[in-house]
């Protein structure tokens, strides 16, 4: 008898529409649930694949978790050979174990009205509209169930009264009558709010049943607002980068699911490791200060502000700065602090100076707190506390 032959599943015909560490990481959970772990693998790849292509290869499988399917079917492949037959479970392990190999659904390439010029977007306007895209987008978190935990949904069978969900949004904002969305009527106060309210708002759910009875529809359990968080920052970052809009929603942070402005790859992998890796005792100041500098709505003052909390930091671990910068680069350090506006206010401080001025001494120094949070972690270093600068 011949050995049996893996089958390795063909990766070419899916796409994602979620980022893909998300949909592994739901996919993994949905591989650790009991019970009807096939409902909700079909929900999950029906929400994070595009069409409905690897629902229908997963749903022509065999379940071998069924108490009547034969554990040790199998496929002839020719006389003294077998090839083990793939079952649901089997499958999904693979989809899930090679997500981050999946390509991700690409918009169409241009068609010919789009190439000659003379198309109209797809909104029917000559332009881009970011604010009815951005109300689509709420409407497809909606139809999901995303907003069920906190506005209900109807049931034939329920005659519970639903929360107002104009009113829910209404006391987060101080702005009423936002719900149903009308883009059309939004200034940039409630489309900026909006963005961060819904932020707060969705919760994605792990569970959908069909509820068959007068056609009532769909409804949803099992709410976790964490990957519906992710997600939808994901989808908002995406839509404000295609609108050249320089502002996208934090991932971390005190100022989570806030507007911040965007910064370059590298500087945003600085905010990370100093959000992240920063001692307890220096993570809320860390954390705060990152927040004044970033906020859409940041001044001067509050990047000021910012920089005097960062100081603060370097001013207690000043004995571990002198140990291991040059004296002259330890003192420049220091200097600054003390010479320009930034922290005590006297005649003798400088004062004119370009507010881009800010922007480089908050980076340098919080450059400076990664540094040594990692001299610290590396070396198991205790911080000295010195003398106020």
């Amino acid at each position: 008898m011949g050995d049996d032959v893996a089958v390795s599943l063909d990766l070419s015909n899916y796409e994602l529409l979620w980022p893909a560490p998300l949909f592994v990481s739901e996919g993994e959970r949905v591989l650790r649930s009991t019970g009807s772990w096939q409902a909700r693998a079909t929900w999950l790849m029906t929400e994070a694949l595009a069409g409905t292509t690897a629902v229908a290869d997963f749903e022509d499988l065999p379940d071998h978790t069924a108490p009547t399917a034969d554990p040790w079917a199998t496929t002839a492949t020719g006389w003294g050979a077998k090839r083990t037959v793939m079952d649901q479970h089997d499958w999904f392990t693979e989809l899930i174990n090679r997500g981050t190999e999946l390509r991700h659904a690409a918009t169409p390439r241009p068609y010919w009205p789009q190439r000659r010029g003379t198309g109209l977007a797809h909104d029917g306007s000559t332009a881009r509209d970011t604010r009815r895209d951005f109300a689509r987008l709420i409407g497809e978190f909606s139809d999901n169930g995303y907003l069920v935990e906190v506005f209900g949904e109807e049931c034939v069978d329920d005659h519970s009264e639903l929360p107002d969900a104009s009113e829910v949004i209404g006391r987060r904002l101080g702005i009423p009558d936002l719900w149903p969305l009308a883009p059309e009527t939004w200034d940039e106060l409630a489309f900026y709010g909006l963005i961060e309210v819904f932020h707060d708002l969705v919760s994605r759910p792990r569970i959908r049943h069909y509820h068959s009875y007068s056609g009532c529809g769909w409804h949803h359990s099992e709410f976790h607002n964490g990957p519906a968080r992710v997600l939808y920052q994901w989808k908002v970052n995406q839509l404000l980068r295609e609108a050249d809009i320089e502002y996208e929603l934090a991932a971390e942070g005190e100022d989570l699911g806030r507007l911040v402005a965007v910064t370059d790859d590298a500087r945003s992998q600085l905010v990370h490791r100093a959000l992240n890796d920063s001692p307890p005792d220096t993570t809320a100041s860390v954390r705060h200060a990152i927040a004044l500098f970033r906020g859409r709505d940041t001044s001067a003052e509050s990047k000021r502000s910012a920089i005097f909390n960062l100081a603060r930091i370097l001013e207690e671990r000043r004995a571990l700065i002198k140990e291991h910068l040059h004296k002259k680069d330890e003192g420049a350090l220091f200097q600054i602090a003390n010479s320009f506006d930034l922290r005590h206010s006297n005649a003798s401080q400088q004062r004119e100076y370009d507010e881009a001025f800010l922007d480089w001494i908050f980076w340098w120094y919080l450059a400076t707190v990664e540094l040594t949070n990692r001299l610290i972690a590396s070396r198991g270093l205790e911080v000295e506390t010195d003398r106020p600068f």
